[in-house]
């Protein structure tokens, strides 16, 4: 084997990466110095694109497919290279793969209360949580911008990131929707929905697309769930005079079987008190009916009062219209 050969050996002809993780973002291939051979064969999977990086610069990019490496493949590595050696000469470059594939189930939430300034309840602090996915939407500006040299880059470079950004713009996200406070467990999937479009921007320009975005909880503060409580419990009561007057028949129930002697007793007829002041305020809300007038016609029961002439009962003593004592 003469020498060139046994160099020309130690050159890279195939340029691959097969991908065993789950959080692997960026993988720089690197093998004998990165001298690579004109025609060697590089294969970009699904999920991959490989950037060629030629003394610190950007050369090519390679989206899915199986490539011969030549002038006609990589126009501008040959712009920088110039070739002059011939095309069978060795080059140095970094390849590096990216993982285009969607990073699902990343979970956020907030470590701090978020403020919200609510129409009904003045300014309330929630903290919510759930879930969301990205991926690499813009592999050059996620070189430049993110991970720049690695050799490895895993998501947990960029997750917390993003947590701080959903968190951050949270605020704003619930004061541009409008939602109120009572209103925001039913409107999740909206809000969700007006989060990832709000949100989207900010990381486009890392390189970065936010595929899916979900609010699985919003905790209100303790004040407000015991007001929606109390709402809800007006709501099932419904006539309040009616349930009061329930209660009160429930509690004489349960006086009267309770078994404590005196003390039962006691409850008892304070539950009766009560319901009976229930029952005089009931019923002095009605209209009261008008007595019937007395009918004093039968023979030889009335008589006439010598002061207005009004017929009386007999057996009265005093006129029961003016009051005059009869004799």
């Amino acid at each position: 084997m003469g020498i060139f050969s046994k160099l020309t050996g130690q050159f890279i002809d195939v340029i691959e990466w097969t991908d065993a993780s789950n959080d692997t973002m960026v993988y720089r291939f690197n093998k004998d110095g990165n001298a690579i051979m004109m025609g060697a064969q590089l294969t970009v999977r699904e999920s991959q694109v490989a950037v060629m990086v030629n003394e610190g610069r950007i050369a090519d990019i390679f989206v899915p497919g199986r490539y011969t490496l030549s002038t006609q493949n990589m126009p501008v590595m040959t712009m920088l290279q110039s070739w002059r050696y011939g095309f069978n000469s060795p080059f140095k470059a970094e390849v590096y793969f990216i993982n285009t594939r969607q990073f699902l189930n990343c979970k956020w939430g907030t470590s701090n209360p978020v403020m919200m300034r609510d129409a009904e309840f003045g300014v309330v602090r929630l903290r919510a949580f759930g879930i969301y996915s990205f991926s690499v939407s813009d592999p050059a500006a996620f070189l430049k911008q993110v991970f720049g040299t690695s050799a490895l880059f895993t998501t947990e470079g960029v997750t917390e990131h993003i947590k701080r950004t959903i968190v951050s713009g949270l605020s704003d996200i619930l004061a541009q929707s409008k939602i109120p406070a009572l209103d925001l467990a039913a409107n999740y999937d909206e809000l969700s929905e007006f989060a990832l479009n709000s949100l989207s921007p900010k990381f486009a320009a890392l390189g970065l697309k936010l595929d899916s975005f979900a609010i699985e909880n919003i905790s209100l503060p303790q004040e407000v769930e015991a007001a929606m409580d109390r709402r809800t419990s007006m709501g099932v009561v419904g006539d309040v005079q009616k349930y009061t007057q329930y209660q009160a028949a429930e509690a004489i129930r349960e006086a009267a079987n309770n078994q404590n002697g005196a003390a039962g007793m006691g409850a008892g007829f304070g539950a009766a008190a009560a319901i009976s002041q229930i029952m005089q305020g009931n019923s002095a809300t009605q209209p009261q009916a008008a007595a019937p007038a007395a009918d004093y016609s039968a023979a030889g029961e009335t008589k006439y009062c010598s002061q207005c002439g009004q017929k009386i009962p007999r057996s009265a003593k005093f006129c029961p219209e003016c009051g005059a004592k009869l004799i």
